[in-house]
C-alpha cells in the first residue's frame, strides 16, 4: 500500500493498460513464500491491468520485466497467474524459499514434483 502511487504511475507509463484492478489485502507476517519483510502484518494491493496495452511498440516480455524489476524493488509480489518473465534468482529474491525448499527437502518431493519456479515461468517450461 505504501508504494500503491508509485506503482500505479509505473503501470501508466510502461503498459498503460485499463482497467486497472485494486484489490487491497492484508499479508500476514508468517513463515511462507509470500510475507511482508518485516515482523508485522502489511496492506497489500493486488494491482492487475486488463485490455490492450496503449504503447505505440509494446514489448510484453521487456515491459513485464521491467514490472517485474520495480516490484521486487519495493518488496512485493507477483501473482502467479500472470506470465512470469523473472529468471530463477530473480524469481527467488521475490519469494521466500527457505520453508519451500527446506519441505521440499524433507519430504522428498524434489523428484516427484518440480520446484514451483518452472511450473510458472515460460521461460523454464520452453
Amino acid at each position: 500500500m505504501k508504494h500503491l502511487e508509485k506503482a500505479i504511475g509505473h503501470f501508466h507509463n510502461n503498459i498503460h493498460v485499463y482497467p486497472m484492478w485494486l484489490c487491497p489485502f492484508v499479508l500476514p507476517s508468517q513463515p511462507g513464500m509470500v510475507h511482508p519483510k518485516g515482523d508485522e502484518d502489511e496492506l497489500y494491493v493486488d494491482i492487475g491491468a486488463y485490455g490492450e496495452p496503449r504503447l505505440k511498440h509494446f514489448e510484453a516480455r521487456a515491459s513485464t520485466r521491467q514490472l517485474e524489476k520495480f516490484v521486487r524493488d519495493v518488496h512485493g509480489f507477483q501473482m502467479l497467474y500472470a506470465d512470469v518473465y523473472m529468471d530463477r534468482q530473480e524469481f527467488w529474491e521475490m519469494f521466500d524459499g527457505s520453508l519451500y525448499h527446506k519441505l521440499r527437502e524433507k519430504l522428498d518431493c524434489k523428484t516427484a514434483f518440480p520446484e514451483v519456479y518452472d511450473k510458472i515461468c515460460k521461460a523454464a517450461r520452453h
